[in-house]
């Protein structure tokens, strides 16, 4: 029996979010919208998302001992996510800065901060959470020795989700225990090494599958998803039709909810339908832990 249906590994940061006609040019400034605060950081986000469809969540990270920890743990446990694992100290707290534009595009920069101190000590320190977890899933806003870690730890039968994200090569321990990868377009190019990848899809599965992984999704924006598995599994996601305000943490609201059904016994594709839904949702709203739906909400869409 386990204690979570999904452990969550990964970064805790406070986004710094300003709305802008356009974003500025070399050398350039433009006036933007009132500064908005609020909690973020790929690894905290997907361990809220988790928790507000109903998953038992645990979130391992570090924050600094500071106002912005303070407000990311208070977050965390509003969303009923245990942060137990969340380690305090070391380095200031994560800050992430984000522009919006009228689309609800966004472009983000990230001062690591305390995420950069996520040793693989730690990780090491909180192998009771992760043998009470069905799923581990992580994303790269951590060191990538830690991350490796991680996989060392998982006990069997524990799935591993990873989101590359921001991409880099990922070693083959990783890569063979991941279950699924989960990219867009920009993390399959550098997962798979840049100029000499195609412009299919099926393809970039086909030989992200070769590099080990065990199954594969590809998010493809407004054309949907494409899952495979090396079993031979393929099927495409429908795209989720919505006015869009604000992409901000959409892709790790996703890969949240992909991790929760996986768990609970749901097929790769079936699994990616759904986290489709709940990431149509988070885009019709504003922020990122603020804009992720409950279960209830995602069967309304």
């Amino acid at each position: 029996m386990y204690d979570y249906d999904v452990l969550v590994v990964g970064s805790a940061n406070v986004d710094l979010v300003i709305g802008v006609e356009r974003r500025p040019g070399a050398g350039e400034t433009v006036l933007g919208s009132d500064l908005a605060v609020h909690p973020g950081g790929k690894g905290a986000n997907q361990a809220v998302a988790a928790a507000r469809l109903g998953a038992r969540t645990a979130l391992l990270a570090r924050v600094g001992d500071d106002a912005n920890g303070r407000l990311l743990l208070e977050s965390q446990r509003n969303a009923g996510v245990d942060t137990a694992g969340v380690l305090v100290g070391g380095a200031p707290t994560g800050v992430a800065l984000i522009t919006v534009d009228p689309s609800g595009d966004n472009s983000i920069v990230v001062s690591p901060g305390a995420n950069g101190r996520l040793t693989p000590e730690d990780v090491r320190a909180a192998g009771p959470l992760f043998r009470a977890s069905r799923v581990v899933s992580t994303q790269l806003e951590i060191p990538l020795e830690s991350v490796v870690e991680v996989v060392r730890q998982l006990p069997p039968g524990t799935r591993f989700v990873v989101n590359p994200s921001p991409p880099q090569p990922l070693p083959a321990e990783v890569l063979a225990a991941c279950d699924p990868l989960i990219v867009n377009e920009h993390e399959a190019r550098v997962i798979l090494g840049g100029g000499a990848v195609g412009d299919d899809p099926a393809d970039w599965v086909r030989e992200l599958l070769a590099s080990g992984p065990a199954s594969v999704v590809v998010t493809l924006g407004s054309e949907g998803a494409l899952v495979a598995s090396a079993e031979g599994e393929v099927a495409r996601v429908a795209p989720v039709k919505v006015d869009a305000v604000d992409t901000t943490g959409a892709g790790d609201s996703f890969t949240a909810a992909l991790a929760w059904k996986l768990g609970a016994g749901a097929s790769l594709a079936e699994a990616a339908a759904y986290a489709a839904r709940v990431g149509a949702v988070a885009v019709t709203r504003q922020g990122a832990q603020e804009s992720f739906p409950t279960a209830e909400e995602v069967e309304a869409l």
